[in-house]
């Protein structure tokens, strides 16, 4: 068993912030032969899929984690508030952690209203909603952004121990003082006071390293790639550095020698891991219900689809053979079977408003065009007796998958289908898909060579070295052409372009929104997904992408 675990982790999801993927995270730990690691972006939970089954894969324990950001009055209130340190846009940092299903649930909620209802510069709570949704959550005091070190940097000692005991009061038995050494001034000075606090009132310390990459030789990628987020050159001296570079996954020795004084510090990371034990459970389908009612109140689905179907027959078919009958029944049994009426019926309505409408729909393709049903009800527009296409290759009870149907609206249309199936399902219920942009081997090049200052035309030729080969990566185009091998060699610049570039090639850029993915919810989709709000835009996507959804 570990001695020491690592609870306060950025990945690439933080975006602009993190340089290590979570493979990288979850691989650093496994090497260091650490049984548990948390994750803990920057106001969201993009990678809580990836992570969860990342960690699952290393046979690490993955403990679920955010470092939120709590607003200093209402979440709501979107206006600058001076704070001790000259702060001003009025938040400070803390990290929460899931113990259950309970907290898994709340966390999600907390994440997803920061962006929805509190978004000012960052997505932020606020106390009393940390009040509302604080059970199965274990609480950290966080970095030097902390409210507690925030008093601390000041020698505000009465400021510090009110702001602890107030979230000792609404975390009960589960809040604890963090405590962090990357060696910089301001950070060492609070340590006097958080001991002096975790004594007096009896709340306990826990140790954390605030991790952004993996190893210690990668600060300089992840200075580059801090840069980018900020929107600075790295020569700028007036801009944020994370100095000095110690923020990277310590190994339990190193820990052991930075907090040899706080013995406690160390032990009480693993007390919190052993308390964390989610459970995301993989394969469940949630369908919502297709709103059916009829003279004697609710239909079933499976009978409203057939009445659907047997209508569309006689409209798709002048002759009906027993053969063609004998295929309807078939598919109806086994779609019932599999309790999939209510996504055929889902897709049906929204593809009927769409031609009602004047929106084109695509005529079906893939395996959905093999469904009798799918053409009997509208959705495609291939008749599958014609052709002689095989149901099974679409829906098969040997193999439980949700069925599989691209439809394709034309893009001038497409936002009222959207916006139809939301007013149909219930605004809460209905978010397109978030997507993540990354820096390609090309992208990474340019957004690298632009922070170190090199020309556009220098950075551009070298770009154009790799070839337009479709997931092409660094290392294979060098292999493909010798002269951008050579790159490194020209001076110590272009052997730094090359290095970092190689470093942060795919990882996360920013987020946007899927093209086309829609997802729906049986009830609030916070019950399920956390939700992202994109400032810019104001469109509401989930946090998950479409494969981990």
């Amino acid at each position: 068993m570990a001695d020491f675990i690592h609870l306060h982790n950025h990945s690439d999801f933080s975006l602009q912030d993190g340089a290590q993927s979570v493979q990288m995270l979850c691989d650093r730990c496994d090497d260091l032969k650490m049984d548990s690691i948390a994750l803990t972006e920057h106001g969201n939970l993009f990678s809580m899929i990836p992570f969860y089954n990342s960690a699952r894969k290393k046979g690490l324990k993955p403990i679920l984690g955010c470092e939120m950001y709590v607003s200093i009055g209402n979440h709501t209130d979107k206006k600058q508030i001076t704070t001790a340190t000259g702060k001003k846009w009025g938040y400070h940092h803390l990290v929460l952690l899931v113990q259950n299903h309970i907290g898994y649930k709340n966390l999600m909620k907390l994440v997803s209203i920061g962006y929805l209802e509190g978004f000012y510069y960052r997505p932020r709570v606020d106390k009393a909603l940390l009040r509302k949704y604080n059970e199965g959550l274990i609480c950290t005091s966080a970095c030097l952004a902390g409210e507690i070190n925030q008093f601390a940097v000041q020698n505000d000692y009465e400021s510090a121990k009110n702001a602890a005991l107030e979230y000792a009061e609404i975390f009960q038995n589960r809040f604890y003082i963090e405590i962090q050494n990357h060696q910089i001034p301001e950070e060492l000075a609070t340590h006097s006071i958080l001991k002096k606090l975790s004594k007096e009132l009896n709340i306990p310390l826990v140790a954390t390293n605030d991790c952004h990459y993996a190893l210690e030789e990668h600060w300089e990628a992840h200075d580059v790639l801090f840069c980018l987020g900020t929107d600075k050159n790295r020569s700028d001296t007036n801009r944020l550095r994370y100095e000095p570079r110690q923020f990277y996954i310590k190994t339990a020795d190193e820990m052991n020698r930075l907090f040899s004084d706080t013995p406690m510090a160390l032990e009480n990371t693993l007390k919190i891991a052993e308390s964390c034990n989610l459970e995301i459970t993989m394969g469940e389908y949630h369908l919502p219900e297709f709103p059916i009612t009829g003279t004697n109140g609710n239909v079933d689905p499976d009978v409203y689809l057939r009445s659907l179907c047997e209508q569309g027959l006689r409209e798709r078919y002048s002759d009906i053979t027993p053969k063609t009958r004998a295929r309807l029944d078939f598919e109806l049994n086994v779609i019932k079977k599999m309790a999939f009426a209510g996504y055929f019926l889902i897709t049906h309505d929204f593809v009927k408003y769409a031609r009602e409408n004047n929106i084109p729909v695509g005529p079906g393709r893939g395996s959905a065009a093999g469904s009798l049903v799918a053409y009997c009800t509208g959705i495609t527009n291939v008749d599958p007796i014609k052709y002689n296409l095989l149901f099974e290759r679409f829906l098969n009870p040997e193999r439980i998958t949700m069925p599989d149907i691209d439809i394709d609206f034309c893009i001038e249309g497409r936002e009222k289908v959207i916006n139809y199936i939301k007013d149909r399902y219930g605004h809460d219920s209905v978010a397109q898909i978030i997507t993540f942009g990354t820096m390609k081997a090309k992208s990474v090049l340019r957004d690298v060579g632009r922070v170190l200052g090199m020309s556009y035309g220098d950075v551009d030729r070298i770009a154009k070295m790799v070839p337009n080969e479709l997931k092409i990566t660094l290392d294979r185009a060098m292999k493909m052409n010798p002269d951008l091998k050579k790159i490194a060699d020209v001076d110590e610049t272009h052997k730094d372009l090359m290095n970092f570039s190689r470093v942060l090639e795919g990882m996360h850029r920013h987020a946007s929104i899927h093209a086309a993915g829609v997802v729906i919810t049986p009830g609030p989709l916070m019950e399920y997904v956390p939700l992202y709000k994109n400032p810019g835009t104001g469109d509401v996507t989930t946090q998950v992408e479409m494969n981990s959804l």
